[in-house]
């Protein structure tokens, strides 16, 4: 399949940050502001990769002949749905964490929000067009998982890593041959993971080997291609088998898990409406629900499953909230830029002295920065500057 080069994928891939902690303990302060910050940036970075991705797929497609398809829907839908899944944790994180401002009992709902289950805030029919429904992954699981399926989909795409030097993708499969290599120590004993570490083993020595020949000055580029699809298809396969394992366990604990994390996301939600209340006129009238009245855990496996619907539909507003709150605060983060890029460009044009400017930008800052900012205002506030700014421009065609 031959890509459009203005549709390749540029830059070396996103690669997801180590997660810190554990569940039940708060986050040390350095480790979660480290995390916070690289995990924003890998979501970014994963967000613009999977655009390239999709729109390389898309444009490869419309190239194929009949014979040579590739169809990669499954892995670009469950990508997308994974990184929904990992944005908004995200968001739940960074307004829980609130700029450093956060105490132990936070940095704890944080760990919670970080080693918790993640499946339940995924969108249900991301997950069932993508034929992967159930898994029950961690915030680091879902991550790694989106790292291979991207690595996955660049090999499949044929696409070229624009300054990726061939000892980079070997650095980078001996990072995830060692992933593999814990991964297996989890399996449980006996024939199969013996087998599971035999196919560890073979891939090392074909890495090896590899490296050799590239260390010889030999032209390894066909061999990494397909050694980089079957390394990262093998982590994959070993990250869903494992989130399978733990979806076929004991109801009780996952009724427990998924509770301790509403709770958490109830917590970073009703930090992130506060926020959005103070921002923001009008805020969203979303109630957060009260994970409390749902009571405990059943202990019979008769009550375990309408409890476990309750809890979803719970989840499932908890979605909706957060999207509702989270897109006012957008508006109110766009406004302020506009604003911004205004300013600047009236300083470049030498129009920022004038009075009527002067006075138009005190106003818009004043609304945009009063407790709350009154959106319809603000924004007309906004066009006024952006209108005295054309006025006071001088146009082109004069």
């Amino acid at each position: 399949m031959t890509v459009d080069p203005a549709l390749q994928v540029s830059g070396a891939p996103a690669v997801a940050p180590p997660a810190p902690g554990r569940l039940g303990e708060p986050l040390p302060l350095s480790a979660a502001a480290k995390y916070v910050e690289a995990l924003g940036r890998w979501r970014d970075g994963r967000r613009l990769e999977l655009d390239q991705l999709d729109r390389a797929a898309l444009q490869g497609a419309a190239q194929q002949s009949a014979g040579g398809s590739i169809d990669v829907t499954h892995d670009i839908t469950l990508s997308m749905a994974l990184w929904k899944a990992a944005s908004d944790r995200y968001e739940l994180l960074r307004a829980t964490w609130d700029g450093g401002r956060a105490g132990e009992a936070e940095r704890e709902r944080m760990a919670t929000l970080i080693w918790g289950r993640l499946d339940a805030t995924v969108d249900p029919a991301l997950l069932a067009r993508a034929g992967s429904s159930g898994l029950a992954v961690s915030l680091p699981e879902a991550c790694r998982l989106s790292d291979a399926l991207a690595g996955q989909l660049r090999e499949r795409l044929a696409l070229e890593t624009s300054g990726l030097e061939v000892a980079e993708r070997i650095r980078q499969l001996r990072i995830q041959l060692e992933r593999i290599r814990d991964q297996v120590g989890l399996e449980p004993a006996g024939a199969g993971q013996q087998q599971l570490a035999g196919q560890q083993a073979r891939l090392g020595r074909r890495l090896k080997e590899i490296g050799e020949k590239a260390a010889r000055g030999g032209d390894v580029g066909g061999l990494l291609g397909p050694i980089e699809i079957e390394v990262a298809t093998f982590e994959r396969d070993l990250i869903v088998a494992a989130a399978t394992r733990r979806e076929a366990g004991a109801k009780v604990d996952q009724a427990r898990d998924l509770l301790a994390e509403l709770t958490a996301r109830e917590q970073a939600l009703r930090t992130l409406v506060r926020r959005c209340v103070e921002t923001v006129d009008p805020a969203p009238h979303y109630a957060v629900p009260e994970v409390s009245a749902l009571g405990p855990v059943p202990n019979t496996l008769a009550r375990l499953d309408p409890f476990l619907e309750r809890l979803g539909k719970v989840s499932q507003a908890m979605n909706v909230v957060a999207d509702a709150y989270t897109g006012a605060l957008r508006d109110h983060e766009e406004l302020v830029g506009r604003l911004d890029a205004f300013r600047a460009k009236a300083t470049s044009l030498g129009h920022a002295g004038t009075a009527e400017l002067q006075e138009a930008y005190r106003w818009a800052e004043g609304e945009l920065n009063r407790g709350p900012a009154r959106l319809r205002i603000a924004r007309q506030l906004v066009e006024l500057y952006q209108s005295y700014l054309e006025v006071q421009a001088p146009r082109r065609s004069e």
